[in-house]
Order: C-alpha cells, then sequence, then structure tokens
C-alpha cells in the first residue's frame, strides 16, 4: 500500500524544516499542499521538482477521495500545510480519515509548530497547556469561549491575525486584567519578537510600533492559586 505523508515546514524561517521531511518531500510522487504558491517557495528552497495538487480548507472535502485515489494506483503523497504542522489549526484532518478509512498507511514527519514554538520559551508555571487555535471571529461566541478558557486551570494558546489582535487583547484585559500573557509575532522571522506582560501592557505595544505584519500567538497563563 501507498504512504501518505504528513509533513511539517517551517512557521517562518526556511532553514527550519527538518533533514528527514526534506528527504520525503524529495521521495515522494506527488505533494498535496494547502496553498502550492506558497508551498513552492519551501519547495524551490531546497530545489525540489514535485508535481504539487491543492488540498485546503475549501476544497478538502472534494479533493481527499482524489488523493485516495491516487494512493490505491500505487503513489506515495507528501501532505504539508502552509506553515508548521498540519492538522494543528491547518487542514488535512479530513484527508487523513479517509485515507485511514482507506487502509493506507499515514506517517508523520514531525517539526515546527508555533504553539511548540512558543511554549519553549514561555516559562509559566503548571505543566498542562491547552491548545485552542483561532477563536471565532464572532463577538458573541468568541466571548463565551474566552470565558471558558479563562476559568480553566491551564494555560492557554490562542492564535489571531493581526487585524484582530488587540480587540481578542481588550476582550481579556475586561474579563482577566491580571493575567500575564506571551506574545509571539513573526516567530522564526527576522523581526520576530516576544513580549510578556498584562493585555493592558500588550495593547500599548503593539498601538506604539510597527506590529501590523504577521500572525500572533498568544500564550495566557494559567490563574495562580493562593
Amino acid at each position: 500500500m501507498a504512504i501518505l505523508y504528513m509533513v511539517a515546514t517551517p512557521v517562518g524561517n526556511l532553514q527550519d524544516m527538518t533533514f528527514r521531511g526534506v528527504e520525503i518531500l524529495k521521495g515522494v510522487d506527488i505533494i498535496a499542499c494547502e496553498d502550492t504558491r506558497q508551498s513552492a517557495k519551501l519547495l524551490n528552497h531546497y530545489g525540489i521538482q514535485k508535481h504539487l495538487i491543492s488540498c485546503r480548507a475549501r476544497n478538502e472535502k472534494q479533493s481527499a477521495p482524489g488523493i485516495v485515489k491516487l494512493l490505491d494506483e500505487g503513489k506515495n503523497i507528501a501532505y504539508v500545510s502552509d506553515a508548521g504542522t498540519p492538522v494543528l489549526s491547518d487542514p488535512g484532518r479530513l484527508l487523513v480519515r479517509q485515507c485511514r478509512d482507506a487502509g493506507h498507511d499515514i506517517i508523520p514527519i514531525p517539526g515546527a509548530s508555533a504553539f511548540s514554538t512558543l511554549v519553549s520559551v514561555c516559562g509559566f508555571h503548571g505543566k498542562s497547556f491547552h491548545f485552542e487555535g483561532f477563536l471565532s471571529p464572532k463577538s458573541g461566541k468568541r466571548k463565551k469561549r474566552l470565558q471558558e478558557l479563562l476559568e480553566r486551570e491551564e494555560s492557554f494558546m490562542i492564535y489571531e491575525s493581526p487585524y484582530r489582535v488587540i480587540k481578542v487583547l481588550s476582550e481579556i484585559g475586561e474579563m482577566k486584567p491580571e493575567r500575564e500573557i506571551l506574545l509571539g509575532r513573526e516567530m522564526t522571522k527576522k523581526f520576530e519578537e516576544y513580549i510578556e506582560g498584562t493585555a493592558d501592557k500588550l495593547i500599548i505595544h503593539l498601538e506604539t510600533g510597527n506590529h501590523s505584519k504577521g500572525e500572533f500567538a498568544l500564550l495566557v497563563s494559567a490563574e495562580k492559586k493562593g
């Protein structure tokens, strides 16, 4: 049976690609991508030329059966999302489900993720972390979920766009103004930054500088007991 490889890719710095990941991408017959244009930048960097097919959130339902058919024909396929680890707030879940149901082996090729990158430099107390990913863009649903997350007993991580990050920080500040937050922006890239503080402090930092580019990762600390 052919194999589907779920390959983690760099979250920003192309040098963070693993040796094994490069070899897998060189060796497979086809590479399925969240965005073929974005993946082409990585492949060009490593001199990899492969047939690319699209499998993103909007077409995964239609694309997955075609990938299963290619596996049935004996073609080994790698799947990559735009950055980081597939399925971790990225497409790929439906593809994995259909390939496994069809009896194909699915092999993970681990590597970078924004989640593990930020956790490694947080220094927050506690040994457990909840990964939430992107919150709802709808204000009511987002606030309700934030309230639930803030009542949990472990730190949690959310991803946010530059267009809503200040709004989300303001909502956290209204609910739990004392909570420490570690903000990561442009992680692993030339202008990466990691800022820790309360929501109010981070809002001031974002409003007084040129910090409008790149997606943000926010790790919100657990409430200290006693």
